[in-house]
């Protein structure tokens, strides 16, 4: 079987000197490899194209034959790694705790421990006749978070 952390070496060697960034690699029983990538400017088909190529001339298919795939992450898929939060500041997201409380609102920041989105509620002042929506900061611990999506709003 390939070695997963082999292939992941490869990989970043690879795009050393890019700003492209490795979101995930999986190895299946059957050597099907599967490597998804990521950047903050997007990753094209030539990218693709080319790094499937440097992989290809690096593994050796006499000694274990394999087929690979190299792809970006889906835009719908949950967050995997510190670089797709930052991709997406100042982005909609849409996170699900592991509490099961679902909350909705814009990226502000990230740090290796949590992340801050800020979260638009209906509050009611004190004296004022309707209620006013306000922007309220709120942290979550990344160990809290069970998955975190971009919103894609049509509007």
């Amino acid at each position: 079987m390939i070695d997963k952390n082999e292939v992941r070496r490869l990989v970043e060697e690879a795009i050393a000197g890019t700003d492209a960034f490795v979101v995930d690699v999986t190895v299946s029983a059957a050597n099907d490899i599967v490597v998804e990538l990521d950047s903050a400017t997007g990753i094209d088909l030539d990218f693709c194209a080319d790094l499937n190529r440097s992989l290809n001339e690096k593994l050796d298919r006499e000694d274990e034959d394999y087929s690979l795939e190299v792809g970006t992450a889906s835009l719908t898929a949950p967050f995997k790694v510190k670089g797709q939060y930052e991709k997406n500041l100042g982005n909609e997201v849409e996170v699900l705790t592991r509490d099961g409380k679902k909350l909705k609102g814009v990226l502000t920041a990230v740090t290796d421990e949590d992340f801050t989105i800020e979260v638009t509620r209906k509050v009611k002042e004190p004296g004022a006749k309707r209620p006013v929506m306000v922007a309220e900061p709120t942290v979550i611990p990344m160990a809290q978070a069970k998955q975190v999506c971009y919103v894609i709003n049509f509007k």
